[in-house]
């Protein structure tokens, strides 16, 4: 399979040594008021260190942990609430689809359908996706092995997809546990550009009994890590009040501390992309940048 070196959302290019993008915004759509204050505060946040924003947040979260969870609007009010989004700040969106009957309409909305890490291999998803014409982001299942995604690969490319990213969120080992191998990153640009999802990657699934547990904590430096290694794009959800986000919050990250990450994962991927990347002086630079 020949690799696919970029991937394109709306005007934004990533891979093949174009700039950071972020993939960035609310585990799931809670209001449509607190939608939008959340796109406004990312986007001005974004584009204050000069970052390319895709805003991204779920109209149905069908995979909770409890039956009791809330789940979101569902399609129709959240693809809704998405492109007033994409309207008042400009922005790409992206959101996840669960059952082949969602993607038609999330395509004719959404710049980018994403499928989630449980769903991974299920081909009559990944081929409703690339039947949409949109890029699609394959998130890599907590199951499986770095190269296991060229699988994924083939299957939006037998229908008719090669614009697709794919996405690193951690790997299960043992129970309510992830970690990160950060040579899933090289390993899956083999095959196409690489997301590293630093919100995710820090869950503790099911260890909170009705709810994921989590280590926020963790969060910046898996960011840095991956960015280090060579990761596209940076997927992250934020919320400006975590521990009562209606979704995951354990894991997502606070809008107030949202920049500072940001101005230090930002000089870490400009580095990288400098020419010069490798000489004493640009070692020197990074040490003195963070």
């Amino acid at each position: 399979m020949n690799r696919l070196q970029t991937a394109r959302i709306a005007g934004i290019q990533i891979g093949a040594g174009r700039p950071l993008a972020v993939i960035a915004g609310p585990c799931v759509l809670e209001s449509a008021d607190h939608t939008m204050h959340l796109a406004e505060a990312i986007t001005d946040i974004c584009s204050s260190h000069d970052l390319p924003l895709i805003f991204k947040a779920s109209f149905d979260k069908a995979n909770r942990s409890s039956g009791r969870s809330f789940r979101g609007p569902g399609l129709t009010e959240g693809l809704r609430m998405l492109a007033k989004v994409r309207e008042e700040y400009l922005v790409p969106i992206l959101s996840d689809i669960h059952e082949p009957s969602q993607a038609q309409a999330a395509g004719e909305v959404l710049d980018c359908v994403q499928i989630p890490a449980f769903l991974c291999r299920q081909t009559d998803l990944l081929l409703a996706a690339a039947k949409t014409g949109r890029c699609v982001n394959v998130k890599k299942g907590q199951f499986m092995a770095p190269e296991e995604m060229e699988q994924a690969i083939g299957k939006l490319g037998e229908g008719g997809c090669r614009n697709v990213l794919l996405t690193e969120r951690g790997t299960f080992f043992g129970y309510n546990r992830l970690v990160n191998d950060m040579t899933a990153i090289p390993r899956m640009q083999r095959f196409a550009p690489v997301v590293f999802d630093a919100t995710h990657s820090c869950q503790m699934p099911g260890a909170g009994g009705h709810q994921s547990g989590g280590q926020r904590e963790f969060t910046e430096t898996l960011a840095l890590a991956a960015v280090a290694a060579g990761a596209d794009a940076l997927f992250m959800e934020v919320h400006d009040n975590p521990d009562h986000a209606k979704s995951d919050p354990a894991t997502v990250y606070p809008l107030s501390e949202f920049g500072a990450l940001l101005s230090r994962v930002a000089k870490v991927a400009r580095l990288l992309r400098d020419p010069s990347f490798g000489a004493p002086a640009a070692a020197e630079r990074l040490a003195s940048a963070l």
